[in-house]
């Protein structure tokens, strides 16, 4: 059974699907285009950090970080290999989206990667309704990236 729920980013199962998601990102693109956060970064009050799990089998991780009372970011947002092709990254993009909206966020934005191995996010994004953006809070132009944004 999927369930998806607020987590701790520093518990053990989750360092390890967070390591993969860091290893990914950091063979995928160049080392100053990698934005992706570590796990205390993931750990700070800013940031709500969820999990999506398979009875104890950590499948897939997201967050939303807080830029502004009504803008937040999404972070992080990984469904492990051997899990992907059954729809999860939707259930889990969904639930971020419904989380952003509970929590009084009326815009959610985000960064990916302009790669080959980024197309699926990419799409999954714009399917949800998400469109390219300029670059916002803390970023800069970078030929590596897609920032993409969505009103709630």
């Amino acid at each position: 059974m999927i369930i998806i729920h607020r987590d701790n980013p520093l518990k053990p199962e989750v360092l390890v699907l967070l390591q993969r998601h860091l290893d990914l990102m950091r063979a995928s693109s160049p080392p100053e285009s990698v934005h992706a956060l570590d796990p205390s970064g993931l750990a700070v009050p800013a940031v709500r950090f969820f999990t999506l799990r398979d009875g104890e089998a950590v499948l897939g991780m997201g967050a939303l970080k807080t830029i502004t009372v009504s803008h937040a970011e999404i972070k992080s947002m990984h469904i492990v290999a051997e899990a992907r092709r059954r729809g999860l990254a939707r259930v889990l993009l969904d639930h971020l989206l419904a989380e952003a909206a509970t929590a009084g966020f009326q815009r959610l934005s985000l960064e990916t990667g302009v790669e080959p191995v980024f197309a699926p996010a990419r799409s999954l994004y714009a399917a949800a309704g998400f469109t390219d953006c300029p670059p916002f809070e803390g970023y800069g132009e970078d030929p590596h990236s897609v920032f993409m944004t969505r009103a709630l």
